[in-house]
Formats: structure tokens, sequence, C-alpha cells
């Protein structure tokens, strides 16, 4: 299967420049790689692109990738919960790409970088607050998509923001993992998905589509309450 966006043309470079080009602090993006992946070199590939087109600040690149191979023993495998490759992360590994963000989610990827470059997530102040004083419990965000999918961007980035949010208020208990659907097919079958972006918090499938941010909220607090009420759905999902 050929991805897209592994490769840009110049029009394409010249559009993630200037996205880029808001960016006011460095951002550190780490790529987990091993020896017979069949997309490893091309998450690297990718990620390298994307970061070659970020602007300079203090004579570096915004924009900072640090490769981790598994046959080297990288120290970075636990502390950012790898057990999958090709993977990327970011913020201590609080943000999680499981399979290569090609194609479409190239935009929630690039979209995401910017936010934690400028501290903007973009959220509203109750969600902060939600995840700042109440969220006390871990939260595990499984945000299944694949490369075709025009709205599973949307859904990533917003899970992304949450536990960016969570993140910048010091705690370590809300994980958004992206999962590639084809790369990682045993996952999207735990939770039978037929379309995507499909949304599961914690083994329990939550949303199929982009939820609103306060329908997101509120499922998230059922849930870490044990509160099951069965799968939302929401418009914009996608045949996978």
């Amino acid at each position: 299967m050929a991805y897209l966006g592994v490769d840009f043309d110049q029009e394409t470079r010249e559009a993630l420049r200037e996205a880029l080009a808001d960016m006011v602090n460095p951002v550190d993006i780490h790529v987990f790689v091993a020896d017979a992946c069949e997309y490893c070199d091309a998450t690297v590939k990718l990620i390298e692109n994307i970061a070659a087109e970020s602007p300079e600040k203090g004579g570096g690149k915004l924009i900072r990738v640090h490769i981790h191979r598994r046959e080297d023993g990288d120290e970075f495998f636990e502390k950012h919960g790898v057990e999958r490759v090709p993977a990327v992360t970011m913020i201590d590994g609080m943000i999680k790409y499981t399979g290569i963000p090609a194609g479409e989610e190239v935009r929630g990827l690039v979209e995401t970088i910017i936010r934690i470059s400028t501290g903007d997530s973009g959220l509203d102040e109750s969600t902060k607050r939600f995840l700042a004083e109440e969220l006390d419990k871990p939260v595990h965000v499984e945000t299944i998509v694949t490369p075709q999918c025009p709205y599973c961007p949307y859904a990533a980035l917003l899970a992304n923001m949450f536990a960016y949010e969570a993140w910048k208020a010091g705690k370590r208990n809300f994980l958004s993992e992206t999962v590639e659907a084809y790369e990682n097919p045993d996952i999207a079958d735990k939770y039978s998905v037929m379309s995507v972006p499909a949304i599961a918090i914690n083994g329990m499938l939550a949303f199929v589509g982009v939820p609103y941010e306060e329908d997101f909220v509120r499922r998230i607090r059922e849930i870490v309450k044990e509160k099951k009420t069965g799968v939302e759905s929401f418009g914009g999902a996608m045949r996978m």
C-alpha cells in the first residue's frame, strides 16, 4: 500500500513552510523505529521533511527530531511507552502516533506541532479547568484513523490538545494515541471499527466520527467514573 504525504512537492513544501512560520518555541519529535519494519524508513523521512520546513531560531530548526532504534536498547522506548513501530511521540510520550502519520494525518500532525509551539491548544477554558483540576484518573484515548480519511485529523487533533493541556498542568495521566488502522488491524478489530475516525476511551469505543469538545469532556467524565452508556455517533465518519 502506497502512503501519501511522505514526499512533498514544491507547492506542498511552501504551504508547510507558511504554516510552520507561526511556530514560537522548539518542539521535540521522537521517532521510534526498528529493523525489519515496513514503514519505519518512510516515517523518518516524513518527519524529517516536515522538520526541514520549520523556521530557525538560535541557529537551529524549531522542530527537533530524535530517532530511536529498538536494536540500540534505547531507553526512550520505555520512557514513552512505545511498543509498536513505527511510532512518533511528543510531550514526554503523552501524544503518540502508532503507525506512520501520513496522508491526511499530516495536517493534524502539523497543527499539533504548531499549537504546542505557540502554547495555545485552542480549547475552551472550561475544558482546561476540567483537565487541570478535575481529572484525577488515567485516560487513554485511541483515535483510530486511515491515511485517506479527511475527518480523522480533526479527531486526532482534539485528543492531542486534551493531552497537551493535561501535560501543561503538570499531569501525565492523559495519553492521546493516534492509531493507523491498516498497520494495526488488531486494534481496529478490537473495537469492531467499520468507519473512521473511531475514538476509544480507556478501552471502550466512545465515538464514531468527530465529537464536539463538550461531548468529549462529558464522555471522558462518564467513562472514568465507570458509567458506560454505549457508543455515540457524530456526522463526518468515513468508511475505511
